[in-house]
């Protein structure tokens, strides 16, 4: 997700702030610092990785089945909720973390490419949206109706972030404001499976629907607000 300035101009699908700043208000710079510090920990941790074989789209291809092993995991919480929820919430973050270190391998190797931009973009969704999925079945085993819609209106809004970012970009605009990024959505979805063994994952999924919407809202509003400026 941070691979924009290596990969050509990608349209933004990361949902991370950019340097120019315009997340205002003390929740914004906080937010903007962290980002600024996790990409340069991870810059300097790719000097290595750098020198070798190992290319950036390789890095993205394995965090997408990290990923998708975190999704097998939690679908098996049946068996054993504590271990497989808790291995679930592991190997997620460990997919989305692969998913900052390949944009700094990108730019620490120089072989970044616009095709990587859209691969690591695409597959940012397809990560996340087989996490959901999983939790979804887990919704559906235990005949929760009410957590299954919100999963579903959890995934919609993420896409929904991701795109009205990208439109935004295509059309000269900012579109990277809001409280439920990428960065925001993983953690939320990684604290609710490692709470889920005592009933809260559904809550967390709460949690996730109204901050994503609420985040679709303030980037259409944000884009309307240029646009009458122009």
């Amino acid at each position: 997700m941070a691979r924009e300035s290596a990969k050509g101009g990608r349209a933004g699908e990361a949902d991370t702030p950019s340097s120019g700043g315009h997340q205002g208000g003390p929740l914004g710079r906080v937010k903007e610092g962290y980002t600024t510090g996790v990409r340069r920990v991870a810059f300097r941790a790719m000097a290595g990785l750098a020198r070798t074989r190992v290319t950036p789209d390789a890095l993205t291809a394995l965090g997408l089945s990290v990923c998708a092993l975190a999704a097998v995991a939690v679908y098996f919480e049946y068996r054993n909720e504590m271990l497989w929820f808790w291995t679930g919430a592991v190997l997620f973050w460990a997919g989305s973390l692969l998913d900052v270190l390949d944009g700094a391998l990108a730019r620490q190797s120089g072989r970044g490419t616009p095709f990587g931009a859209f691969l690591d973009s695409t597959t940012d969704r397809v990560g996340e949206a087989v996490m959901l999925g999983a939790i979804a079945l887990v919704f559906a085993r235990d005949g929760n109706e009410v957590a299954l819609a919100a999963t579903f209106a959890a995934m919609t809004g993420s896409f929904l972030v991701s795109y009205t970012r990208a439109k935004a970009e295509a059309l000269g605009l900012k579109g990277d404001v809001g409280i439920g990024s990428r960065a925001e959505r993983v953690t939320v979805i990684v604290t609710g499976l490692f709470l889920a063994p005592w009933g809260l994952l559904p809550w967390a999924v709460y949690l996730l629907t109204v901050t994503a919407w609420l985040t679709v809202i303030q980037r259409i509003v944000h884009v309307r607000r240029q646009l009458k400026r122009s």
